[in-house]
């Protein structure tokens, strides 16, 4: 019961914080009933994954301070464990979607034990190579298609099916990917006011003086690996339901790994607000710079540059990222 009062208590955040954050969740819900194209309708799904991809990754990323950059392996896992279980057994979305969870959760305490042995940069090659060896295992594998993936067959089920999660409209897809953001968020107030939080930030800030206070550091990393690994593995399950086409090259590859670090750690990673801000402001670009450079113009790789070259301005700016620069504006109004 604390914890469903500290998800739903926002009363330490500014009120201005709140008033944005209302009116955003306000435009969330009433987004499609606005006169939108698909291609805007798509690109804010992408929105949502990624802002719930980049919340798992700001648990030990942004709150633990850990570089990992091995997540696409549990978005794979959670992607394949749906796809497998609907199109061999017909198992529901939501039973294979927790299933997935279970699975991505075990496999990250079977690595995530060793791994944080390490630190720093080694932890974070670490990731990686686990991360690749996952993906290579996987396009051998003829069980789950190897390198050529699998497919879910739509046009077997009757839409809208909302227990296989196969729609043809995305508007029903970007609802139940809503409700997802909505319970994530609310998971990430309360996390960042739990015991593990506070643990974690401490960590973050001074590992020896942590483990002098009685914290066990390690166990501590573990866990919250775990949680990261679950919100990463429970959108890899939706994304195999709405792309319905999967393959290790897309849902596992090192670009997906890094793009999700990028996420939190442009927007603020170890704030609330960061994973939304960071992939808020970098898919709708890196849609529309593919769609207009790409496309349109003929300038393939320009998109890319265009959107390294934001990175690089904010992280020279602010290494806190775009809340970083925020916090900094207050900070400085409220001196002067």
């Amino acid at each position: 019961m604390e914890a469903l009062r500290a998800a739903f208590d926002f009363s330490d955040f500014r009120p201005t914080e709140r008033w944005v954050s209302r009116v955003v969740a306000a435009f969330l819900l009433a987004f499609p009933l606005l006169p939108v194209s698909s291609f805007a309708t798509a690109t804010m799904i992408q929105f949502l994954m990624f802002s719930l991809y980049g919340m798992g990754w700001n648990t030990i990323g942004g709150y633990g301070g850990q570089v990992d950059l091995g997540k696409a392996q549990y978005v794979g896992i959670g992607a394949y464990t749906t796809a497998v279980a609907l199109i061999r057994w017909d198992v529901p979305f939501w039973v294979s979607m927790p299933v997935g969870m279970g699975f991505a959760v075990l496999w990250s305490f079977a690595i995530g034990y060793p791994l944080f042995r390490l630190r720093g940069h080694y932890f974070a090659i670490a990731t990686i190579a686990a991360s690749l060896v996952l993906k290579d295992l996987f396009e051998v594998w003829d069980f789950v298609g190897a390198a050529r993936g699998l497919e879910i067959p739509a046009h077997r089920f009757p839409t809208p099916d909302f227990v296989r999660l196969i729609f043809k409209e995305d508007v029903y897809y970007y609802y139940v990917l809503l409700a997802f953001f909505f319970g994530g968020v609310l998971y990430m107030n309360a996390f960042r006011k739990s015991r593990l939080g506070y643990q974690l930030r401490l960590i973050k800030d001074n590992e020896d003086m942590a483990r002098s206070l009685g914290i066990n550091v390690h166990w501590a990393k573990v866990k919250t690996y775990a949680i990261a690994t679950a919100f990463v593995s429970m959108v890899g399950s939706f994304h195999a339901c709405y792309i319905k086409n999967i393959e290790p090259e897309d849902t596992m590859s090192l670009d997906l790994s890094i793009l999700i670090a990028l996420m939190a750690m442009l927007g603020g990673a170890g704030s609330l607000w960061g994973p939304i801000i960071g992939a808020g402001i970098l898919i709708p670009l890196k849609s529309y710079f593919k769609e207009w450079f790409g496309a349109r113009a003929g300038l393939v790789g320009m998109d890319l540059i265009l959107y390294a070259l934001i990175i690089m301005v904010v992280s020279a700016a602010e290494p806190r990222g775009i809340w970083g620069l925020v916090e900094r504006y207050r900070a400085r109004k409220e001196s002067a």
